[in-house]
């Protein structure tokens, strides 16, 4: 019998295995919250399964994700991921995840974590929500982030980055992942 999953799951085993497996999941881990964010600066324009079937490419692209690395990347390292056919070349995304990355270990240092900061938001809370594409949970955040100096956070951008992490549990009433 096949599950139930909410309707925006197609039948591409990537986004299946995405959806049972991560989406919606509480995430505390620093480098798994910073993977995300840098996937989802990506994202904006696009549709997540292009990223989700570019996401080895850019683990690897982007030294698994290693927070420090990245915010030390340099021009050399800019033009060799400009020129890596295996994620998506936009310099102003490439550039700001360097830039994202250099404030989030400021987070890190000012909150013992990034996860302390973003789950901060909602006293540690998993919110329970109706889709939408932003609210103003993640215009706050959206607020507070680009006050710090991060790009490519905007309030949809987080909305969506909440939902990825868990802190917003939106699965729908038929998913058989819905939990009351």
């Amino acid at each position: 019998m096949n599950k139930k999953r909410c309707t925006w799951v197609t039948d591409d085993e990537i986004y299946i295995r995405y959806h049972d497996e991560e989406w919606g999941m509480p995430t505390y881990d620093d480098k798994e919250l910073f993977e995300m964010l840098i996937l989802e600066s990506f994202q904006a324009g696009l549709s997540w399964i292009t990223i989700l079937k570019k996401r080895k490419n850019f683990k690897k692209a982007f030294d698994e994700f290693d927070v420090v690395k990245v915010a030390n990347y340099d021009e050399t390292k800019i033009n060799e991921l400009l020129a890596n056919e295996g994620i998506i070349r936009h310099k102003g995304k490439i550039t700001s995840a360097i830039n994202n990355a250099k404030i989030f270990i400021e987070i890190q240092e000012e909150f013992g974590s990034f996860s302390s900061y973003i789950w901060s938001f909602t006293d540690e809370k998993i919110i329970k929500a109706e889709y939408k594409t932003e609210s103003e949970l993640s215009k706050k955040i959206s607020k507070d982030l680009k006050k710090r100096g991060m790009k490519f956070v905007g309030p949809t951008i987080i909305y969506s980055y909440l939902e990825s992490i868990g802190v917003i549990d939106n699965h729908e009433k038929d998913c058989f992942k819905f939990e009351c």
